[in-house]
């Protein structure tokens, strides 16, 4: 597999592309077996994303595992988009069993299902996580790459809808993030993108400062209710607007009948930056 450096620097040289307007995804698919759980580098991951280590997973570790392989399939020759500046718009986790830590497991990476978008193109980008052949884990991420930038909506505004039966909420957690939590994740994700680095890495992507990975949101706000999620689940989450760096931000969770767990990372003034909702899920869906 290609280094990790040596997949930035792809990144970097497909900022060139010039997309065809009815250029397709490729039929790409990356594999990765074998994969043993490192249990220093859990640690350090549950540690910076705010996680109890148990015997299985956290939820939005699988897909840390398998960035490199999402990144080869990014910056792979046939991609027709640039791998820097696209947006993480939505993020959908599908839970059958939670990985346990001594699981060796198999993944696979594709992209699937590009549609318009009123600021762009988007698609998902489906990773699968199997044990012995069984799929246990999948995870489905929503990139928008940008083609209209005048446009004032917000890059959320098209990406999958939450259920609207959901609780009202009540704030439950105010943390202050540091200037330095993007490089910190991604020391330990190895997703460093200069987005998430420095204010003068960032300024060429139309940030004044850097902004916190959407992965590091999502799994910060999911370990609040690690022990209430159930042995198999969906995660549901949409990313509203970026969390610059250094700021505060406010969770708000509440609760359903369905049972459904309803999220909501917001600034101080209550503009949502994350939302997202816990179901279960039905058996043998993906």
């Amino acid at each position: 597999m290609t280094s990790t450096l040596g997949l930035y620097g792809r990144a970097v040289g497909s900022m060139l592309r010039r997309t065809p307007a009815d250029a397709g995804l490729p039929d790409a698919t990356q594999h990765r077996s074998g994969v043993v759980i490192d249990s220093d580098h859990l640690a350090a991951y549950a540690h910076l994303c705010g996680y109890t280590v148990t015997n299985t997973l956290p939820p939005t570790y699988p897909q840390v595992l398998a960035f490199p392989l999402t990144m080869s399939v990014l910056t792979g020759p046939d991609f027709p988009f640039p791998a820097m500046g696209m947006v993480h718009v939505a993020e959908e986790i599908t839970v059958h069993r939670a990985p346990a830590v001594d699981d060796v497991l198999d993944f696979s990476v594709h992209p699937e299902n590009l549609r318009p978008h009123r600021r762009g193109r988007q698609f998902d980008m489906v990773t699968k996580v199997m044990v012995d052949g069984v799929e246990i884990w999948q995870g489905r991420s929503t990139y928008l790459s940008r083609e209209d930038t005048s446009a004032t909506t917000s890059p959320a505004d098209d990406s999958p809808e939450l259920p609207q039966d959901t609780p009202e909420t009540t704030l439950n957690a105010q943390w202050r993030l540091p200037g330095d939590l993007g490089r910190r994740y991604g020391s330990v994700s190895g997703d460093r993108n200069p987005i998430h680095l420095y204010p003068l890495t960032a300024r060429p992507f139309g940030f004044s400062r850097p902004i916190a990975h959407g992965m590091w949101t999502l799994a910060a706000t999911l370990a609040t209710v690690q022990n209430r999620l159930d042995a198999s689940y969906r995660v549901r989450a949409r990313f509203a607007r970026p969390v610059r760096l250094p700021s505060t931000v406010r969770l708000a969770t509440g609760r359903g009948s369905a049972p459904r767990h309803r999220l909501v990372l917001t600034d101080t003034r209550d503009r949502a930056h994350l939302t997202v909702d816990i179901e279960t899920a039905a058996k043998g869906t993906a």
